[in-house]
């Protein structure tokens, strides 16, 4: 149902963009990471129809989550990579949201998970 797409490697201080299409309408979406022996930590989150974003602290101000004109693709602008950001990336969506969560996304949120895409800084 979603398909990321964008990651790669980068040396530290650049910027990588990645990409999720979700086959259908979505309310709420959400990137999420996890690096080798850690847990999945969300790190950003938006309102489709509202556009209202949130973020966890460890990406505020560097990650930026966004969607297209035609709202039919989720962006996460990455800019100041750091090598503490490697992890596999994953897009999350759900049709039906259920609130106004006023914090970085939870899992337990989404109902719909892309296969990943692996981002690498060195």
């Amino acid at each position: 149902q979603l398909v990321e797409s964008g990651g790669g490697s980068v040396q530290a201080g650049g910027s990588l963009r990645l990409s999720c299409a979700p086959s259908g309408y979505t309310s709420y979406m959400g990137w999420f990471r996890q690096a080798p022996g850690k847990e999945r930590e969300g790190i950003a989150a938006i309102y489709t129809g509202a556009g209202t974003t949130f973020y966890a602290d460890s990406v505020k101000g560097r990650f930026t989550i966004s969607q297209g004109n035609a709202k039919n693709t989720l962006y996460l602008q990455m800019n100041s990579l750091e090598p503490e950001d490697t992890a596999m990336y994953y897009c999350a969506a759900v049709t039906r949201v259920a609130g106004w969560f006023r914090r970085r996304p939870f899992e337990s949120d989404f109902r719909a998970w892309g296969q990943g895409t692996q981002v690498t800084v060195s």
